[in-house]
């Protein structure tokens, strides 16, 4: 104790708790700002016409492109969350400790991690658009981005599993309960608060994406048909919209939109995390 307090006392302990302290004042006000800047621009500019179910240049409608930005993410997702949650649970639970293999792994999912969007989207444009002949479509889009979001989603996860004590596991094989029914009846719902953080992160990254969607799911502001026909995101929608200079208010009212979808999810997100620590 007597050494914690003159840790506490140091003045170089004092001088990183007002850094800190600055730091997230700096980043409140940033975020603040932001939003209060998008709201005022965007608010005022709001009407019925921008969510008419049919787009024109008249309307600038962005109600396909909400449809679109919810398609897109749950396909993403039910393409990326299977691949990265099983990737993580073999790499924590039975892979061997030391493997080569688990370590090139992780350090190609860190890489992956902090590549730009663009150069994703131009192999989806090279590879699934073209090779693939799936041609600039929901589902070139949605590959494209799954790759994007699987690092997140896998070192998220494995975090998570990694968290959960081994306690839980030998008292799951002193029970005579087998490695893959421990897994899944065990560890995994102890590591679900966790899991559901690295998905909320890739939510937000899917429907903020635009780079990458440009080059694979095209830019028609429709409803697609089949997971073969073109689509707009919201954010693409927004990005046409300024790009053009003649709708930017719409612009920035479907910025009000997209603010308010992505902190929709990430509330009801955090929601059901809460629930599953409960239970």
């Amino acid at each position: 104790m007597e050494k914690l307090k003159v840790y506490k006392n140091h003045p170089g302990s004092l001088i990183l708790r007002i850094f800190t302290y600055l730091a997230a004042a700096f980043t409140v006000s940033v975020l603040g700002f932001l939003v209060l800047y998008i709201l005022v621009k965007g608010v005022p500019h709001l009407k019925l016409s921008l969510f008419e179910w049919e787009y024109n240049s008249e309307n600038v409608s962005m109600l396909p492109s909400i449809i679109n930005t919810l398609l897109m993410t749950v396909l993403t997702l039910l393409i990326a969350a299977p691949l990265g949650i099983f990737a993580a649970v073999y790499l924590t639970e039975y892979a061997k400790k030391g493997n080569k293999v688990v370590g090139l792994v992780r350090i190609t999912a860190e890489t992956l991690t902090g590549i730009p969007s663009i150069v994703y989207g131009l192999f989806g444009m090279l590879f699934f658009v073209g090779t693939c002949n799936w041609s600039y479509s929901l589902l070139s889009g949605a590959f494209t981005l799954a790759i994007m979001v699987l690092p997140v989603i896998m070192r998220t996860t494995e975090e998570a599993l990694l968290a959960v004590p081994d306690s839980y596991r030998e008292a799951s094989f002193g029970l005579g309960a087998g490695k893959l029914r421990t897994v899944f009846r065990i560890v995994l719902p102890a590591a679900v608060p966790g899991i559901l953080s690295g998905i909320i992160l890739s939510i937000g990254r899917i429907v903020g994406e635009t780079a990458a969607l440009i080059y694979t799911a095209g830019t028609v502001a429709k409803v697609p048909k089949s997971i073969f026909d073109s689509t707009r995101t919201l954010s693409v929608h927004m990005y046409n919209l300024s790009k053009e200079g003649l709708n930017t208010n719409e612009a920035y009212a479907t910025a009000v939109v997209l603010l308010v979808l992505v902190i929709f999810i990430n509330m009801l997100s955090s929601g059901i995390a809460k629930k599953l620590e409960k239970h």
